[in-house]
């Protein structure tokens, strides 16, 4: 997350910047799948597990859980790999030893009938 990302007071990064990444993750399951970007259509659930800072790298993946006719029920979980340290110097990070799972999520897209292409 860059310093742009950082929205709150000690470089807090505000979570819709996690359900943007998600929309992204989103956006590549329905082209891999349909052939097409589809429409996000609503989340069903979301939760902010840990807070995410300024320097800190996030890796964000989901998966198809459902498949209807036009729709694809997916989940979604972001995860900090490093860790800015901050307290060390500004441009001192950390690999953390285990990924520290941020936010979670899960939702529905659509991809019209007539844009699907596979």
């Amino acid at each position: 997350m860059s310093a742009h990302d950082a929205h709150y007071g000690g470089n807090l990064v505000d979570g819709a910047r996690m359900l943007a990444l998600f929309g992204d993750v989103a956006t590549e399951l329905l082209i891999r799948m349909d052939g097409d970007e589809g429409l996000f259509v609503a989340y069903d659930s979301v939760e902010f597990l840990a807070p995410v800072f300024a320097g800190d790298y996030i890796e964000a993946e989901g998966w198809i859980e459902k498949v209807g006719n036009t729709s694809r029920k997916m989940r979604f979980e972001a995860r900090k790999v490093i860790a800015a340290r901050t307290d060390v110097n500004e441009s001192a990070a950390d690999v953390l030893a285990e990924p520290i799972t941020v936010c979670r999520a899960s939702g529905t897209c659509v991809t019209p009938k007539d844009k699907k292409r596979k």
